[in-house]
C-alpha cells in the first residue's frame, strides 16, 4: 500500500507539470491596499525584554530612587487636603480629619493626594503598569474568590490608573516605615529590615514571574494559607483568627448586624453619623440609587451576573461612612433580598472621581470614573468580585461591589516588628503579581537585577519620606488646633 501511494503521488505531480499555466488578467490598474497582517507582530522574547530593562538603568540609575528632596515650589500639604475635600459632603469632612489625626500612619492613609504630588517629582523609568495608586500597607487584605476560596491581594482601587510602577512601590515602602515607627514599635533598623523584605520580595517574585508564561502569571494568586505559612508562630494566632473571621463574614452573617425588622419589613439600622437612612437632604439621590440598581448598574455586568442580580429585589438603601481617605465621598449600602428572608445580598455603591494620579500620569481612557476603578481592579486582582460594576447617581460616577464578602485584613498597628517584616514581604509579593498582570515582568526583572541595589535605594527613600510624612502630620495637627480644619467624629 505504501508503494502504490507514492506512485500515485508522483503521477499526480507529473500530470500537473504538463498543464498549461493559468493566466489571470487584472482589469484594475491600482495595487490593493495592504490589509492587516494575518499574524500580529510578536513581542520580543524574554531575553530581549530583560536586556531592554537593563538598558533603562542608564537612563534612570537604580541608586537614583533613594532621592527625596522636597522641591522649592512644593505645594502646601494642607492646601492640597482642602482641595481634595471639594465635592465631599461637608458634614462628613470633620470625620475624615478626625480619623487622620490618630497618628502619622492614619494621616498617610488619608492623604494620597499629597504623596501623588510628591511622587511626580521622583525619578522613574517611564515604564507604566496598571497601578493601584494608593498601595499603602493597610490596602492589602483577604477576600473571597468566586469559587469561595480566600486569597490575599491588593484590595483598594479608588485611585487606580496606568502609571509608573515605582509610584506604587514607593508609597508602600513609605507606609511600612511610617507604620513601623508609630504603630509597631520598630526601631529604625527594624523599619529598614521590613522595607528591605518588601522590596526584596517584590524583586524576587518579579524575577520568577518573568520566566513564567503569560497564562501562568494571569492565573497566579496568593492564597490566604500562604500568608499563615510565612508568618512567625508569635503572629500566627492573630492571622488565623483574622482568616477565620473573614470566612464567617458572609452575606447571611451580615444580615443581623446591619439590619433590623421594622413592622415586618427588613431595614438597614440607622446609626448616625456612620450609617444614615434616607436623610431628608439626600432623599432624592437615595431614591435614584434604587432606580439605578434596577437599571444602569445591570448593563455594566456580564450577562449571567446580570441575570443573577435581577433575581433580587432592592428593599433598602442607606448612606455609609467608610475608610479614612474616602470619608466624605458619597457611599451607600443597598440591601437586596431574594425569594426568602435568609437570602440577602449587600452591595456597596461608592462614589468614584478622577484618580489623584491623573494630573501627573495622564487622564484615564475611561470617561466614567466608576468604570476606571472596576477595569483597573479586574486587571490587577487575581480574582474579582462577580458583582463589580458601575453606574451614575445624581450625575456622579459610582462603582458597585459586594459589602463584607468574606473580607478581612491584618491589623497593621498590632504587628510586632518581626510581624511587620513578614507582612511587608507578603505585600511585596502581592504587588509584584498585580504589576506583572498589567505590565512586563521580564522588563522589570531586567531593570531590578539580582542584587540589592534597588532594595537599598528604596530603604533610603522610605526613611526620608517617613520624615516628610511626620512633618506634614505636624502641620496638619497645627491646622486643626488653629481652626483652619475641623475635626470631630460626631459630625
Amino acid at each position: 500500500m505504501a508503494v502504490r501511494s507514492k506512485t500515485r503521488v508522483k503521477r499526480t505531480a507529473s500530470l500537473r507539470s504538463r498543464r498549461k499555466p493559468r493566466v489571470v488578467v487584472r482589469h484594475d490598474l491600482t495595487e490593493p491596499e495592504p490589509g492587516p497582517p494575518l499574524v500580529p507582530e510578536l513581542i520580543p522574547d524574554r531575553r530581549e525584554r530583560k536586556r531592554q530593562g537593563r538598558v533603562l538603568r542608564e537612563k534612570t540609575p537604580r541608586e537614583e530612587h533613594a532621592r527625596w528632596q522636597p522641591p522649592a515650589d512644593r505645594p502646601d500639604p494642607i492646601a492640597l487636603l482642602e482641595a481634595s475635600n471639594s465635592g465631599r459632603l461637608p458634614s462628613l469632612v470633620p470625620i475624615r480629619h478626625a480619623r487622620m489625626l490618630e497618628d502619622p500612619f492614619a494621616f498617610l492613609r488619608g492623604s494620597a493626594i499629597i504623596m501623588a504630588n510628591d511622587l511626580a517629582h521622583t525619578p522613574n523609568t517611564g515604564v507604566k503598569v496598571q497601578a493601584c495608586g494608593d498601595a499603602h500597607l493597610a490596602n492589602f487584605g483577604m477576600y473571597a474568590t468566586p469559587e469561595r476560596n480566600v486569597v490575599f491581594d491588593v484590595n483598594d482601587f479608588d485611585e487606580t490608573l496606568p502609571a509608573p510602577w515605582e509610584w506604587d512601590l514607593k508609597r508602600l515602602v513609605a507606609s511600612i516605615w511610617v507604620a513601623g515607627r508609630c504603630a509597631c514599635g520598630a526601631t529604625e533598623a527594624g523599619c529598614e529590615e521590613a522595607v528591605a523584605a518588601c522590596v526584596r520580595s517584590y524583586r524576587r517574585w518579579m524575577g520568577r514571574m518573568s520566566r513564567w508564561s503569560f497564562l501562568d502569571v494571569w492565573y497566579a494568586r496568593v492564597d490566604a494559607e500562604s500568608l499563615l505559612e510565612t508568618i512567625h508562630q508569635q503572629e500566627r494566632g492573630s492571622a488565623e483568627r483574622t482568616l477565620a473571621q473573614a470566612r464567617r463574614r458572609t452575606q447571611l452573617a451580615t444580615l443581623p448586624k446591619l439590619t433590623e425588622l421594622r413592622e415586618g419589613r427588613r431595614c438597614i439600622i440607622h446609626d448616625p453619623p456612620l450609617i444614615v437612612r434616607t436623610p431628608r437632604e439626600h432623599a432624592e439621590e437615595l431614591a435614584e440609587v434604587l432606580q439605578v440598581m434596577a437599571g444602569g448598574y445591570l448593563s455594566s455586568l456580564q450577562g449571567d451576573r446580570g441575570t443573577l442580580v435581577r433575581r433580587y429585589q432592592t428593599v433598602d438603601v442607606a448612606r455609609k461612612v467608610v475608610g479614612v481617605g474616602s470619608v466624605g465621598t458619597r457611599c451607600y449600602v443597598a440591601l437586596l433580598l431574594g425569594a426568602h428572608a435568609e437570602d440577602p445580598l449587600f452591595l456597596q455603591v461608592k462614589e468614584a472621581g478622577p484618580s489623584v494620579l491623573e494630573p501627573f500620569a495622564g487622564k484615564s481612557t475611561y470617561a466614567q470614573a466608576g468604570q476606571r476603578v472596576v477595569e483597573g481592579q479586574r486587571l490587577m486582582q487575581a480574582a474579582s468580585d462577580i458583582f463589580l460594576g458601575w453606574c451614575q447617581v445624581g450625575g456622579r460616577d459610582f462603582y458597585v461591589r459586594q459589602l463584607r464578602d468574606m473580607k478581612g485584613s491584618i491589623d497593621v498597628e498590632r504587628l510586632s516588628p518581626r510581624g511587620l517584616r513578614e507582612y511587608a514581604s507578603m505585600c511585596g509579593w502581592a504587588l509584584a503579581r498585580a504589576h506583572a498582570r498589567g505590565g512586563d515582568a521580564a522588563l522589570l526583572r531586567g531593570y531590578l537585577g539580582r542584587g540589592d541595589v534597588f532594595d537599598q535605594a528604596l530603604c533610603r527613600f522610605a526613611r526620608a519620606y517617613a520624615d516628610q510624612t511626620e512633618r506634614d502630620f505636624a502641620a496638619f495637627q497645627k491646622a486643626v488646633r488653629g481652626g483652619r480644619l475641623q475635626a470631630h467624629e460626631d459630625a
